[in-house]
């Protein structure tokens, strides 16, 4: 395979807000990327709701910033009929929020196990039902939705869904409006990733999530690397997705106690920049 395109500015990178979450709330965040010359922004739903969604959507288009994704929806199953309820109701207003804010999708991180459950199968059984329920309503709304594969640490807590295989049986199974965000954190171990972004194609690849897996890795949520300070080789990863068609943003989305949210956040954000056309 072609080495993919070289990146020669900074128009197609995004921020997800969780780079930058311990230092800037969403405003700052806005102010700070749209300063840098990034080019998209990914907010998290609680800065969206701590700033006003009206006045968030406003910052954000006199910004000139595009919303590369919204974080988040999903947390799917349930363990009783007042649950169930609830987490519709949260997510439809995940998608009103991912709709004014003109987003390119909604993130879907489905959720784990039931609190008590050892039941993975009825744990996939529920998030599929969830998703068909919601996604005529996202059509309606014009938000594309994506779920997001997490790595199988996971899989109790957070994400039930591992894989991009597992993931596009759903999109088959759910039919239009809904496709894959893929982050490479979570994915770059999978034998099968290559084919399974190939079989994705443009229409399902909905977004692109850059950071680096380091070793050793002192915190499994909380320490992630900046691009080029870990294991995986991203160039080869972008080069798979646009292969298959992506032409989107690669949003660089860290969580780092250890690290990165100790530093100034236009340091942060400077690497990031740096990072986005030496490594990514």
């Amino acid at each position: 395979m072609s080495k993919p395109r070289p990146i020669t500015d900074h128009s197609r990178l995004s921020i997800n807000t969780a780079t930058t979450r311990a230092q800037w709330n969403l405003s700052q965040a806005i102010d700070g990327y749209a300063r840098a010359g990034v080019g998209g922004i990914s907010p998290w739903r609680d800065q969206i709701a701590e700033m006003g969604l009206a006045k968030a959507a406003k910052a954000i288009r006199d910004a000139e910033l595009t919303v590369t994704g919204v974080c988040r929806g999903g947390m799917f199953p349930w363990t009783d009929e007042v649950g169930k309820l609830a987490m519709l109701d949260d997510n439809r207003r995940a998608i009103e929020e991912a709709a004014n804010l003109q987003a390119q999708c909604l993130v879907l991180v489905v959720g784990g196990l039931p609190a008590g459950s050892k039941d993975l199968a009825g744990a996939h059984a529920m998030v599929e039902e969830a998703i068909n329920t919601l996604l005529p309503e996202a059509r309606a709304a014009g938000v594309k939705m994506a779920i997001e594969p997490l790595h199988p640490m996971y899989v109790a807590d957070r994400a039930c869904v591992n894989t991009m295989r597992h993931a596009l049986d759903i999109c088959d199974r759910a039919g239009e409006g809904i496709g894959v965000a893929v982050d490479v954190y979570h994915v770059w171990w999978d034998t099968e990733l290559q084919s399974q972004i190939q079989r994705a194609g443009k229409e399902r690849l909905l977004a692109f999530h850059v950071c680096d897996w380091l070793v050793p890795t002192r915190d499994l949520l909380m320490d992630r690397g900046m691009m080029g300070d870990g294991v995986i080789d991203i160039p080869l990863l972008r080069g798979w997705v646009e292969a298959a068609g992506y032409d989107g943003f690669h949003e660089v989305e860290i969580f780092s106690e250890l690290d990165w949210w100790k530093r100034d956040p236009d340091e942060v954000v400077g690497v990031c920049k740096e990072r986005s056309l030496t490594v990514v």
